[in-house]
């Protein structure tokens, strides 16, 4: 079968400018068996910069059967050997694909919170030390997203290609732009339809995503203070995680904390992980969704939460770019719909029914 052109050229971005691989450096690629093709594309291009690729293949349905009969010793178990692989690589590109988006659904939430904080220390370092490796989340169509995103795979390509291969230096001054605004403010109010939440970015570094660690990008994003909000929100679009879709999401927030939460559907699992460790319970990232190839739900957080007209809201983990001020083995992104709604800095509407007034 002969290679769609745009998934080399995804490749060539991903390398020449996502990450900026240089002669000489080690790169991993990790995707799963679905996405051999973009893999094959990636490791081409890594040889062609003269770099060395370390290529990481996962296996399909072996992770709901870990969670079912793993001991505890098992998920215990800390990979040394994989945390001095990701050590020794300057750059890390990770291929956002899947066989089966909901192959975790039945999964017991207890291990899957245990084990996540086992291993938070090497996605720790892959997400908050970029001065030692450089990292992108990237996009590749197939089948399972497709279907989640109610689109024949075709349809599926061309969204995914037409959101990721745009001119990244033209739209990152547009970003630029908006960003600069938001690193000068200092308080964020958000009020409209299911939303009536205010908070404090003084002090925060606002970062705009240019497709540098994710691929498409099209966002900004900051930490809100981590005490600093004050206020409901409920979420229209439903958030997703390890194959669980909670539905409904509203959240009560006294002194930063969620005092109250409350789903539609899997409000256990929604439960759970607000109480995954001390500081989950707390907002790690304030972003905005900007793209405007992005304007449909997809069920794929990597697209969703750059839907232009939206926010989205993590539980957890605060980007140490951001200026960190909440550690957590939790970083769980839920996006809210902002066209019934307006965005306030410092008091002055800086967008309105998802559009910008800046």
């Amino acid at each position: 079968m002969p290679t769609d052109l745009r998934t080399r050229k995804l490749a060539q971005l991903a390398v020449r400018y996502s990450v900026h691989v240089k002669p000489g450096e080690k790169v991993i690629i990790s995707g799963g068996s679905e996405s051999i093709p973009f893999l094959v594309e990636l490791y081409k291009e890594i040889i062609l910069q003269k770099a060395i690729p370390i290529v990481r293949v996962n296996l399909p349905d072996i992770n709901n059967f870990f969670y079912k009969y793993a001991n505890l010793d098992q998920i215990n178990f800390f990979p040394q050997y994989w945390m001095d692989t990701v050590k020794d690589c300057q750059a890390y590109i990770g291929v956002s694909s899947d066989l089966n988006t909901r192959e975790l659904t039945s999964a017991d939430p207890k291990k899957m919170r245990a084990r996540a904080k086992v291993t938070h220390p090497i996605s720790d370092y892959i997400v908050n030390t970029p001065e030692k490796i450089r990292r992108v989340s990237i996009a590749y169509p197939c089948i399972s997203l497709a279907q989640d995103a109610e689109m024949s795979l075709n349809e599926y390509e061309n969204f995914v290609y037409n959101a990721c291969l745009i001119d990244w230096k033209k739209f990152g001054k547009r970003l630029d732009q908006i960003n600069r605004i938001f690193e000068k403010g200092k308080k964020v109010h958000l009020i409209g339809e299911n939303v009536d939440l205010k908070f404090s970015i003084s002090g925060k570094n606002s970062i705009a995503d240019k497709g540098e660690e994710n691929m498409p990008g099209g966002e900004i994003f900051m930490a809100p203070l981590r005490e600093s909000l004050e206020g409901w929100i409920k979420f229209e679009y439903p958030a997703i995680r390890d194959g669980k879709e909670v539905t409904d999401v509203y959240l009560v927030f006294e002194k930063g904390k969620i005092i109250e939460s409350k789903s539609s559907k899997n409000e256990d699992f929604l439960k759970e992980m607000i109480n995954t460790d001390k500081n989950s319970c707390y907002i790690g990232e304030f972003g905005i969704g900007c793209n405007p190839k992005i304007n449909r739900f997809t069920k794929d957080l990597l697209f969703d939460e750059k839907i232009s007209g939206t926010i989205h809201l993590a539980l957890g983990m605060a980007y140490r770019q951001n200026g960190g001020g909440n550690d957590s083995a939790l970083h769980w992104d839920i996006v809210k719909d902002m066209h019934k709604a307006k965005i306030l800095l410092d008091g002055k509407i800086v967008q309105e029914n998802g559009v910008w007034k800046i």
